[in-house]
């Protein structure tokens, strides 16, 4: 093989296992209180990553400061290996990157069809959305039912079924997921994580998921990050995060047979 064409191959080689999205030393605060203190994660291309955490934990944060809407302080953020650190939110989502955001925010007064419409607004080509429409139809068929219906009139599970479904509409490369679980019933909670992975499984869409519900998120994820008081505490496969005596107790609510029952804020946790 000559010189040039081992370069290349070498080249191919490093893109191939470049992560889809990098963060590096990432400080973010609102005013003078820091969200998070120099965090560093990446999720590699077709993977399910996941951010652990307790209410407050600055999970948030993360999501907000990789899409454009809060500016970090220090550190950076790569995506396809390409800085985008602080840059406008339109132009990210341009890039290849969608958002949902906490909370299910549709647009009430438009129709379903009108908010898929919307998610696909930086798109021209008219035959691909008119698919990706059919294709959310068919991870979420009570949509094609409420087709026609105001956003604000859909349960708070048809509303989480909308805002994933319009992110899809800019046909992304990669998928932030913001507390999907929240305020919904175990049932529709179970529903909606095995379309998200059917989603990635199917599309190769990547996806960064941050949720409380840290079994849910385990089972559904590949590699998984806990963040305690905005920083990373532990980083490791899910697989072998769920084995974690620390995860199992303070994150899944699981002891060891026969333990002696000890107020858990007196617990100390290996991770610290």
């Amino acid at each position: 093989m000559s010189q040039l064409t081992e370069n290349n191959a070498m080249g191919a080689e490093s893109t191939a296992e470049q992560p889809m999205l990098k963060l590096l030393n990432v400080e973010s605060a609102y005013g003078p209180i820091k969200a998070i203190r120099g965090v560093s994660l990446q999720v590699k291309k077709g993977e399910i990553g996941t951010v652990l955490g307790s209410n407050g934990a600055g999970k948030t944060t993360i999501l907000k400061t990789i899409s454009g809407i809060i500016d970090p302080r220090k550190g950076t953020v790569e995506f396809k290996g390409q800085n985008i650190t602080a840059r406008d939110p339109a132009f990210i989502v341009q890039q290849g990157l969608s958002h949902v955001p906490e909370g299910r925010e549709v647009f009430p007064l438009l129709s379903v069809r009108d908010n898929l419409l919307m998610g696909a607004y930086t798109r021209k080509d008219s035959d691909g959305v008119a698919k990706d429409i059919e294709a959310v139809f068919g991870y979420f068929p009570i949509l094609k039912e409420r087709a026609a219906q105001d956003a604000g009139l859909l349960s708070g599970g048809q509303q989480q079924m909308l805002s994933i479904s319009r992110a899809l509409m800019a046909n992304p490369d990669l998928i932030l997921l913001d507390e999907p679980s929240l305020g919904l019933s175990p049932k529709l909670t179970k529903e909606i994580f095995e379309i998200v992975v059917r989603i990635n499984r199917e599309r190769g869409t990547t996806i960064l998921l941050v949720e409380q519900n840290a079994n849910m998120a385990l089972n559904a994820s590949d590699y998984g990050y806990v963040l305690e008081n905005g920083r990373i505490v532990m980083e490791d496969t899910c697989a072998r995060l769920r084995e974690k005596d620390d995860i199992k107790e303070f994150y899944l609510g699981m002891k060891e047979e026969g333990m002696r029952s000890e107020r858990r804020w007196k617990k100390k946790k290996t991770w610290r």
